[in-house]
């Protein structure tokens, strides 16, 4: 069995090929910049008017760039669905003074640019400039996904289908969607689109990027060998954590990791393991929030992961960086492959 694992990050996209015929470290692995740094890349050398298409996907630098590029004078114009990915709202979009497309007016002049986490084309024409084979038996996408609910802000919004998803302890494969997926989940509804323009059939398996690699660090090495311990992804943006015993999810937590020092973290990470933490503690905090079905028994081993992993070193927690497969930048994509396996 084949599986294509695609995790978009912030700064890098991290792909994995999986043959479950051969060791997993002898998997075919690329470390990509993250599609919005392209495209924000793209808006800045282009000097012209720009004509946006495509798909929503993870914002990133694009409004920053986009902001910056109507300062020089240039016109913005973007299709509605694309539109979203700067904001969901599309009035608050046009407030920026963005333009939305008009089916009645010419833009030929414009420069256009397609929007969207995945090219698959791309992909494929690199691997088969390798002689590698693009035929896979399953395809597994992470992004993060806030959800989008009108009545309700993306931070609360997100923690609260978090919550519901754990409403008693579960595996963190089942944080992967297979099948049917809520339509609130807009960015990687998206994905799912694109994957079906670009010819393929077979729905893709999509996950949350921040589950993705919590399923990936329970299966490193040293977390395999543990019964009770705590999982951590210190993202550029967030901080995700788990609790775990038996396998299972007891509790979740999640920040801005650009508001945790190293005592905060030290002390939101005990709280989380003995039950007492408070999702209003954290969410007061300008946090997302806090979870807890049941403490644990102890704390065993922190496994951390991400890019702003380093915080860890500023506790006097006993971690240790993930590794699953030997490779600290594959986190996320080994938990696509497990959930993908798994389900």
């Amino acid at each position: 069995m084949r599986i294509l694992a695609i995790d978009v990050g912030t700064g890098t996209q991290d792909i994995m090929i999986y043959d479950t015929e051969k060791e997993l470290e002898n998997s075919i692995k690329l470390v990509l910049p993250s599609p919005h740094l392209y495209i924000s890349q793209q808006i800045r050398e282009t000097e012209n008017d720009l004509y946006f298409t495509g798909e929503i996907m993870g914002g990133g630098k694009i409004k920053k760039s986009l902001l910056e590029h109507m300062e020089k004078g240039y016109k913005v114009v973007m299709e509605p669905t694309c539109a979203r990915t700067i904001r969901d709202n599309i009035d608050q979009v046009k407030s920026l003074g963005i333009g939305i497309a008009d089916d009645e007016k010419d833009y030929t002049d414009f420069t256009k640019i397609e929007m969207g986490d995945i090219n698959i084309k791309k992909l494929s024409e690199f691997l088969l400039g390798y002689d590698l084979e693009f035929d896979f038996d399953e395809i597994a996408i992470a992004v993060q996904d806030h959800g989008y609910n009108e009545n309700m802000g993306d931070r609360d919004f997100r923690f609260e289908k978090i919550r519901e998803k754990v409403s008693h302890p579960i595996s963190p494969l089942e944080f992967g969607f297979k099948g049917e997926m809520p339509e609130y989940f807009t960015r990687m509804q998206a994905v799912r689109r694109q994957i079906k323009s670009e010819g393929i059939e077979k729905l893709p398996l999509v996950m949350d990027t921040k589950f993705a690699s919590i399923a990936g660090m329970c299966y490193d090495e040293v977390a395999s060998k543990l019964n009770s311990f705590i999982v951590i992804d210190i993202g550029n943006g967030h901080t995700t954590a788990a609790s775990i015993e038996n396998g299972k999810i007891q509790g979740v937590f999640e920040h801005h990791t650009s508001s945790l020092t190293g005592e905060s973290l030290e002390r939101y990470m005990k709280r989380l393991a003995s039950g007492e933490i408070t999702h209003e503690e954290v969410h007061e905090d300008f946090g997302h929030g806090a979870h807890v079905l049941n403490p644990i028994s102890e704390i065993e081993k922190v496994i951390v992961s991400g890019p702003k992993r380093e915080l860890i070193e500023k506790t006097n927690l006993d971690w240790h960086h993930a590794a699953p497969g030997g490779d600290v930048m594959m986190t996320g994509t080994i938990g696509l492959i497990k959930t993908a396996l798994g389900r």
